[in-house]
């Protein structure tokens, strides 16, 4: 770092339980929920991100020359690239086929979260800024021998700063519902063209007509009988679609209910009596965050409802700015979610494979792009001076 920096160390902590909290937290904010100590903790102590699973805990802290906190990251030394959303198994295979060792990588992410936020987090009131930690990130990775670091699902500020700073800038897509200030879910649906509107009251009625009792509950009101139901419909939803073992085991729910209470926000279908569905998301300042689905009964239109209409119903009326619906899902669009870009970057130390990552995502970025205003056309909005009532 230049003389006129201030001292500072990094030390990397193979174990959040060595970071205090309140520490920690004072670098992470209150704003989003998956980089916060309790969700962090909830994944290590739970045993979901581990050495056993591939996800070995390589916490990044930056302090000062008195031993305070400025800033950390939340980090993972990966055996494989499972459980990122943000897919690099083209470099790896291509890399080990010309003889090199892509894995173990570093990894600054929320596990098995796709969801933008901060990932650089810094001290407020110490005037240290995401460069100097970065600048340790790839310092560490160069002693450690490493392939490379990947900072996914980051935010734009940090994007540019990361790629000011050398490292290769990778975009994605999501699919976010945006509140223009609806005082309803009708407000809602009366900014939309008819046809949709229509779709979806059908849908909501279709859904509620099914026999099942649908209810909102929040931290407390979640009882660990939910969180077994919610365990086997998240293992339905992993079965079905990828054939694999999940990555979150049965200890980690109740955890996390119990490390971070109201922010926690589940949606359940119940018939008789019992959970049979349920659409789990997690409460930040700005937004709801809709993580995992899973069900045990095959319903018409109860993703929808449980997943991203009662998920707008409670954006409204806690007066919550978006819905962020997680990764995939074209479908999203037309039940008023719209695509807004999601940011990575890369530092890769091999020359070699650094310049073929370059090339290849200056070919992929314009073409996201272009795939983003494509799917911006689909919008179920009404579009403006449209006599469609």
């Amino acid at each position: 770092m230049p003389d006129s920096a201030p001292p500072l160390t990094l030390s990397l902590h193979p174990s959040l339980a060595e970071i205090p909290a309140a520490d920690w937290d004072a670098c992470a904010g209150a704003d989003n929920p998956f980089v916060s100590h309790a969700f962090l903790a909830a994944l290590e102590e739970s045993g979901s991100a581990s050495g056993r699973s591939g996800w070995l805990p390589q916490h990044a802290a930056l302090r000062d020359a008195g031993g305070r906190l400025v800033a950390c990251c939340p980090m993972y030394a990966k055996s494989h690239s499972q459980g990122e959303y943000v897919f690099d198994y083209g470099w790896a295979d291509a890399f080990e086929r010309a003889g090199g060792t892509y894995y173990p990588k570093l990894q600054v992410c929320a596990p098995f979260s796709p969801v933008p936020g901060p990932r650089l987090l810094t001290r407020p009131d110490s005037g240290v800024g995401p460069g100097a930690l970065a600048q340790g990130l790839v310092q560490a990775c160069g002693q450690l021998g490493l392939s490379s670091v990947h900072v996914t699902f980051c935010e734009e500020a940090e994007w540019q700063a990361l790629g000011e700073a050398g490292w290769l800038q990778r975009l994605g897509t999501q699919f976010h519902w945006h509140n223009q200030g609806y005082g309803s879910f009708e407000d809602f649906l009366g900014a939309l063209a008819s046809r949709k509107r229509k779709a979806i009251r059908r849908e909501r009625r279709d859904a509620a007509a099914s026999g099942f009792v649908l209810k909102t509950l929040r931290g407390h009101e979640i009882t660990p009988r939910h969180w077994q139901a919610f365990h086997r419909f998240y293992r339905s939803t992993t079965d079905r679609k990828w054939g694999r073992s999940a990555y979150l085991n049965a200890r980690f729910w109740p955890l996390l209910g119990e490390a971070l209470g109201d922010r926690v926000v589940l949606m359940v279908a119940e018939r008789d009596g019992e959970p049979v569905a349920g659409a789990l998301n997690l409460l930040g300042r700005e937004a709801l965050y809709g993580r995992n689905w899973g069900a045990v009964v095959d319903a018409p239109f109860l993703h929808f409802e449980l997943c991203y209409y009662r998920a707008i119903d409670f954006a409204i009326e806690h007066g919550l700015p978006r819905v962020e619906a997680g990764a995939q899902g074209e479908h999203k669009i037309q039940r008023g979610y719209l695509p807004a870009p999601t940011y990575s970057a890369h530092w890769i130390e091999h020359a070699g494979l650094r310049r073929a990552v370059s090339e290849f995502l200056a070919r992929e970025r314009p073409a996201m792009q272009r795939e983003m205003a494509a799917l911006a056309t689909l919008s179920p909005f009404r579009q403006e001076g449209s006599a469609e009532g």
